[in-house]
């Protein structure tokens, strides 16, 4: 296809330009240099993209002030009723010495000028400004829970040819919960060995709800293990590993609606499958619980064609970073300890110190 803009497809970008600086209240010709949202529209542009991608809008997603500071707390896991002799009951809310650190995060969502082209002669004007402004904010939102599960350090110069994932971008919550009281919160196989999920009996864990129950007992706080809000985070590999095997033995209508409702339900608490979330992973916490805080006032946004990259460039820039409120409501596995497969069988007795051994050696005296 040919990478050149046609008449059409320029009228349709000029028209969504014109929209664009109308909405941010800036001029047109302003567009293609890098300015501030005005707070007015920042509480627009974050609904937007909150609404662009179902699962961001059941976390917690915040603006804050500053850049470092105390993780605010939300929700109302601990008991808040009692009595006090001599005045009113009262409880501190807070979790001391958590904090959160925000950084510079820098999306750019291009859409080539081919693509730009065939959304153009698809429908009218009105049509085309909807699907640009659809697809821009569900990629900034996408991108924000792909970091969120799968960052792990904050490079100066990313790289998303090596870390496509955005394991680069940011610290995301597994992250923290790695860093967080020596990992007390994140199950980890012993050194050298694998934590195995086998649906057939032969690993650790038969079913995802023995999975979860035991990552549940493991780790989260006894305060908070009947709070109805907890919710299950599976991968998709898991989900369909145990899937499978309930697919395979159903014979029943009702027991296929259950190999179904697996994803919806686990360990007799709401599932769900996020985007992103790695494929062997599992976490269990409140969807409060997952914090994403931008800073006030520091989102700026860009709109430009670009010749050198034949496509039409949406770039949004804000200090942002993660948190979790409370890490006792918090536990996940090491995901790359996970895997599915039955557990090896043990080597027979003395075949560790037999490895390696030369048969043509001739045996001590």
């Amino acid at each position: 296809m040919s990478q050149t803009k046609t008449p059409q497809a320029e009228k349709c970008l000029n028209h969504y330009n014109t929209l664009l600086a109308k909405a941010f209240g800036v001029p047109e010709n302003a567009l293609a240099k890098q300015f501030s949202v005005s707070e007015p529209m920042e509480m627009v542009l974050r609904s937007a993209i909150l609404e662009s991608t179902s699962f961001l809008g059941l976390i917690t997603c915040l603006d804050v002030d500053q850049l470092t500071g105390q993780v605010v707390q939300v929700g109302a896991s601990a008991l808040h009723t009692g009595r006090k002799v001599d005045g009113r009951f009262r409880r501190k809310i807070g979790v001391d010495g958590n904090k959160f650190s925000l950084t510079e995060t820098d999306s750019c969502v291009r859409l080539d000028w081919s693509t730009l082209c065939t959304w153009a002669n698809s429908g009218n004007p009105g049509q085309f400004v909807q699907l640009v402004s659809e697809f821009t904010n569900q990629a900034f939102a996408l991108d924000m829970l792909r970091v969120g599960f799968n960052g792990t350090h904050i490079a100066d110069d990313s790289d998303p040819v090596k870390y496509p994932l955005g394991e680069d971008v940011n610290k995301g919550w597994q992250q923290l919960a790695r860093e967080w009281n020596k990992g007390s919160q994140v199950v980890k196989a012993h050194a050298g060995d694998k934590i195995y999920f086998d649906p057939d009996g032969h690993g650790d864990f038969k079913t995802l709800d023995e999975m979860a129950s035991d990552l549940i007992n493991a780790t989260i706080n006894p305060l908070y293990r009947t709070d109805p809000r907890l919710v299950i985070l599976v991968g998709t590999d898991l989900v369909a590993a145990a899937q499978a095997k309930l697919y395979s033995e159903a014979t029943k209508p009702t027991e296929q609606i259950a190999a179904q409702q697996l994803a919806k339900s686990i360990a007799g608490r709401p599932a769900f499958i996020p985007p992103y979330f790695p494929s062997n992973g599992m976490m269990i916490t409140t969807l409060a619980n997952l914090h994403i805080y931008t800073q006030r006032n520091t989102r700026k946004r860009k709109a430009a064609d670009n010749d050198d990259t034949k496509g039409f460039e949406n770039q949004y820039w804000r200090q942002e970073g993660y948190a979790i409120g409370d890490y006792e409501a918090f536990g996940s596995y090491e995901e790359a300890d996970v895997v599915i497969a039955p557990r090896p069988a043990a080597p027979p007795a003395g075949a560790d110190a037999l490895a390696g051994a030369d048969p043509q050696a001739e045996p001590e005296a």
